[in-house]
């Protein structure tokens, strides 16, 4: 095998690694994503087991504290990801665009918002108030 042939071969295994390394990324920021999801799952659980408790602002807070904290897990895995699409070009596999984590992540970011603001804005009946 003669060294232009496996300086080609040399080439195409890095070009693989890199496309692998993609991939890995997209499954990284998916698994951040379901991170964030989860802390808004806690946050609603919280909310919806201790609605009862009083004074009312107490779960609330609560709540909102994982929701916020959502939002920082969004928000930097978004960074995160995008950061590595830009150094990183892949070859054989087609990747996701950043734009488009840029529109998931600030999507969830103002849902939750607007999750937080309904949480602290709306009377649920039978509620103490605080």
């Amino acid at each position: 095998m003669s060294d232009g042939d496996k300086t080609a071969l040399a080439h195409d295994r890095t070009d693989l690694a890199e496309d692998r390394t993609v991939l890995a990324n997209e499954r990284t920021f998916s698994a951040w994503m379901r991170t964030g999801f989860a802390a808004v799952a806690v946050g609603l659980g919280f909310q919806a087991l201790f609605s009862q408790m009083a004074p009312a602002w107490i779960p609330k807070a609560i709540a909102t504290a994982f929701m916020v904290s959502a939002i920082y897990v969004f928000l930097s895995a978004e960074r995160r990801a995008c950061d590595i699409l830009h150094r990183l070009k892949s070859h054989e596999v087609e990747t996701v665009r950043s734009r488009n984590l840029r529109w998931l992540s600030w999507f969830l970011v103002a849902a939750i918002l607007a999750l937080i603001a309904a949480l602290w804005l709306l009377k649920i009946e039978g509620q103490a108030d605080g």
